[in-house]
């Protein structure tokens, strides 16, 4: 070893000269100014090809970015993973989809999941691919449970995605075949809590869906427009609603159903699944526990067989850094609070809720508050931030890293005002980072998964109109800084998948064959 080595995850925080609603760069961040103005740093895709995505136009994410950062690999992930499954019909020769068919024609298959083609947690054409097969295949009964989005996407674009998969499921409708939207509302209201923050959302999404409890409506689309005029809320924010016709809701879930959670990624989907899988389930009273065969798009997490049964195999991610710190006797530290524990853990790890060694890591949670993020967008930065700088003046660990997600989590809410203070809570923290480097010796890295704040507001269409809150991940590049080192870096076109050999090199390490190039110049 030559000097221990912290590595900053700064979530949601991207790259851009537009100053337009950009939240990173009209924030006051002197330290993070001074580190890009003396430090050696690059700027390094964080979305797309370089993460595992389809293609450049797709938005990189927490998952597939920590994934890279952590394996210093590029694997196919998430929309493109599921997209050659369906393109090579793989994902209908599994026997898991052959159970569900089975109970689907003898009862009803019903798809769960987020109605949009952001990319990120879902796409509407695996969707629409899942219902053609079904009615190939002799399923005669489908009920959609639609979550709507306005965070991967412009954020009141929920209408568009309703009517298109009405107009499909209507072209396919016939004699024998009878496919509804049966109940949906806001993905940031129901059913996709992740990391057990909030499991009341997923007792209103079981309500909603399975029970069918809640207010009725006659489509999707008055649920959305009604509560678009009595709210004037976005598309994750809609409550709850239940389609219904004579008074009687269209799509309740019933013993010997198909149910099918067709989102990829895998943080927003496990809890829901719990709730189907899980026998000994006791985060909520369910009320009934329907019988029925219930699988993800994917096995949202190896390691705890969440859900039982799936669609597409993941890529087995292997050599990762973790691995190799274990390997070399390395003694690491992760921490971050409750929203993006799972990113520098389980996702850093290459999809293992496990350690690869129990002496050698130490991971760190601090629970997140359950409030919205654009209340309190400090976050818990500085309780973070006060365990990391106890951990790195112990002396004790060789490498450490932490997320911030307030970049990222506040940005989200779209609130532009809110996330500059977001922003500059990160910023506040990293000249404490700094500080407790400094104390020891320890080289600093600085990078971010994906862009987020960097863009606050959607393009005006009219030069007088009010900005529009942007609540999506941007196509930015990430900085990347290093300080505390005597080096240069690389010109090139590089990715988050390259910080891994860069980091293990930084601290006297081999950089295993697999691996993306470091970008540390000889």
């Amino acid at each position: 070893m030559k000097k221990p080595l912290v590595l900053v995850v700064m979530d949601g925080i991207g790259l851009t000269d537009k100053e337009y609603g950009n939240a990173v760069k009209n924030s006051y961040t002197p330290h993070l100014d001074n580190l890009l103005a003396t430090c050696p740093n690059t700027a390094i895709k964080a979305h797309g090809v370089a993460v595992g995505l389809p293609s450049d136009g797709d938005m990189g994410n927490s998952e597939v970015g920590h994934n890279a950062l952590g394996c210093g690999q590029v694997y196919s992930q998430g929309a493109k993973l599921v997209n050659e499954s369906i393109e090579t019909k793989a994902i209908f020769e599994t026997p898991t989809w052959a159970e569900l068919v089975e109970a689907g024609k003898a009862h009803t298959m019903h798809f769960i999941g987020l109605l949009s083609d952001g990319n990120v947690h879902s796409h509407i054409n695996h969707l629409k691919a899942l219902i053609t097969r079904a009615k190939e295949e002799g399923v005669s009964k489908v009920r959609v449970h639609a979550l709507l989005d306005g965070r991967d996407v412009p954020e009141t674009s929920g209408l568009i995605y309703v009517k298109e998969l009405e107009d499909f499921m209507a072209e396919l409708n016939d004699a024998s075949f009878d496919a509804r939207i049966a109940s949906g509302g806001g993905r940031m209201v129901i059913t996709m809590d992740r990391y057990e923050a909030n499991w009341g959302m997923v007792e209103k999404g079981w309500k909603t869906h399975v029970l069918g409890e809640g207010r009725m409506f006659a489509s999707a689309t008055e649920a959305v427009e009604t509560y678009r005029a009595e709210l004037g809320c976005s598309d994750q924010d809609l409550p709850a609603f239940v389609i219904a016709e004579d008074g009687k809701p269209v799509g309740t879930i019933e013993d010997g159903d198909a149910v099918i959670l067709y989102n990829f990624r895998g943080d927003r989907a496990i809890e829901i699944s719990k709730a189907f899988d899980d026998a000994e389930f006791t985060h909520f009273d369910r009320v009934r526990h329907p019988n029925v065969v219930y699988a993800g798009m994917l096995q949202y997490d190896g390691d705890l067989k969440i859900p039982n049964k799936f669609l597409v195999y993941p890529p087995a991610i292997k050599h990762t850094l973790s691995e190799h710190l274990v390997k070399h006797g390395i003694k690491s530290y992760a921490i971050s609070e409750t929203q993006k524990y799972g990113h520098v853990t389980y996702f850093w790890n290459g999809n293992n809720s496990a350690k690869f060694s129990e002496e050698l890591e130490t991971w760190v949670e601090v629970p997140s508050d359950i409030v919205p993020f654009d209340q309190r967008p400090w976050m818990k930065a500085a309780e973070v931030t006060d365990l990391l700088v106890e951990a790195i003046e112990s002396n004790e660990y060789d490498f450490l890293r932490v997320n911030y997600p307030n970049g990222d989590m506040v940005g989200h809410t779209g609130n532009y005002q809110a996330t500059i203070v977001g922003v500059e809570a990160v910023d506040l923290a990293l000249k404490r980072v700094m500080d407790a480097c400094d104390k020891v010796g320890a080289v600093l890295l600085i990078t971010a998964d994906h862009g987020n704040a960097d863009e606050m507001y959607e393009k005006a269409k009219k030069p007088d109109a009010a900005p529009k809150p942007k609540t999506a991940h941007t196509l930015n590049k990430v900085p990347f800084i290093v300080r505390g080192a005597d080096v240069e870096l690389k010109d090139g076109d590089f990715g988050l998948s390259n910080v891994a050999a860069t980091a293990v090199e930084l601290m006297g390490l081999p950089v295993p064959a697999e691996w993306d190039e470091s970008m540390i110049k000889h």
